[in-house]
């Protein structure tokens, strides 16, 4: 191979890891792990091997054309913090307009998947969902109110209603359930994380809670939340849509995040919470995966 064939591949290879950043690649696998666990739990047998094949790379790239309006939306203030100034946007490895017709291609091709070979609910759920983060969260929410997670939150607590709905072409209360625990799970999984980095985010004006009112009231409504989280995942079980397996699973992990976050409401240290949110991220694809070998046990 020449040396300029070398160089090209070499730039291609470049550009491709710098558009598939854009995509948040590791919330994004977290999103479209949970709407596969939507789409399983959704049926008694196995889903058509087809439909989840579209299904994922339909929420796949939905997904990551949101995460990437996201970063063109923030890329001012993505380039002043520490956590996010080397992505692709603020480095200058893409520009503006071309993470807007990249993001634009993702999402259309994405949607136009799940309307063509999953079916329109599930498009137009997906769709709301997309605006609901890319454009009510990041616009208007995240830089007016502390409260921005919490209300913001219904977005990134879709995928699992998007997964069931995909198979069954509804919305049931087994598919809100799943909604409610990563709805309850986002505010003390988020909070721990603006927490120790609560001087970035003061310094660029984002009015996270940690930052408007202060350490000792977000660590409490951290544990409050930590609390409500508790009791929203013994409801699969309460409901019937889990067994034993899930039970235990469940009370093992919430005690353990539990743990967590007390030790953070006696004793803050930013060590601790940056534990406590790697810790959350585990929890929830665990909690999940329960749901999922629970469900299937006894096929």
């Amino acid at each position: 191979m020449s040396i300029g064939a070398t160089t090209t591949m070499q730039s291609i290879g470049i550009s491709f890891k710098s558009f598939f950043s854009l995509c948040k690649p590791r919330v994004t696998s977290l999103i479209v792990f949970t709407a596969i666990i939507g789409m399983f739990l959704a049926t008694p047998g196995m889903v058509p091997l087809p439909l989840l094949i579209a299904t994922t790379i339909g929420i796949a790239f939905a997904s990551g054309a949101a995460a990437a309006f996201n970063c063109l939306i923030e890329h001012k203030i993505d380039a002043i913090m520490a956590r996010t100034r080397g992505r692709a946007l603020p480095t200058g490895q893409v520009s503006s307009n071309q993470t807007m017709t990249f993001a634009t291609l993702l999402g259309g091709t994405g949607l136009a998947i799940l309307y063509f070979y999953v079916n329109p609910l599930t498009m137009w759920l997906t769709l709301a969902t997309f605006v609901g983060y890319a454009v009510i969260y990041t616009v208007f929410l995240k830089p007016a109110t502390p409260m921005n997670i919490v209300i913001g939150g219904a977005s990134g607590a879709m995928p699992p209603i998007l997964g069931w709905a995909a198979v069954n072409n509804a919305v049931a209360p087994e598919s809100l359930i799943m909604f409610l625990i990563i709805f309850a799970w986002t505010p003390p999984h988020f909070w721990a994380l603006a927490l120790y980095r609560r001087e970035e985010y003061a310094k660029v004006g984002m009015p996270m809670l940690p930052v408007t009112h202060g350490e000792a009231f977000t660590l409490l409504h951290i544990l409050l939340y930590t609390i409500i989280l508790v009791a929203v995942t013994m409801m699969p079980y309460g409901m019937g849509m889990s067994g034993l397996i899930y039970l235990v699973s469940a009370i093992i992990l919430d005690a353990i995040f539990m743990a967590y976050v007390i030790g953070l409401y006696r004793k803050y240290s930013d060590d601790l919470a940056k534990r406590t949110f790697k810790y959350s991220i585990l929890y929830l694809t665990l909690l999940f995966a329960a749901l999922l070998v629970d469900h299937y046990w006894l096929f």
